[in-house]
């Protein structure tokens, strides 16, 4: 089992996976999104980016990054 990194690795791993991950789903349904309000704006795209980065990204990350995190 994999110790727990130090939290400025961790927040790299994170800032890693989101910046591009808010950026693409901009960038494919932010024209669609336009004609909601913020709020509800923003719930979708969390409610996209939520899950992605929970099940997909962070675990990916974690396995690439696994020895640095822990040194």
């Amino acid at each position: 089992m994999m110790k727990n990194p130090p939290k400025w690795k961790f927040a790299l791993i994170v800032w890693i996976a989101i910046y591009p991950s808010i950026t693409l789903l901009h960038y494919i349904i932010g024209e669609e999104l336009n004609h909601f309000p913020i709020p509800i704006r923003t719930l979708i795209l969390t409610g996209i980016l939520v899950p992605l980065m929970v099940f997909v990204l962070l675990p990916l990350l974690r396995k690439i990054f696994g020895n640095w995190l822990t040194k």
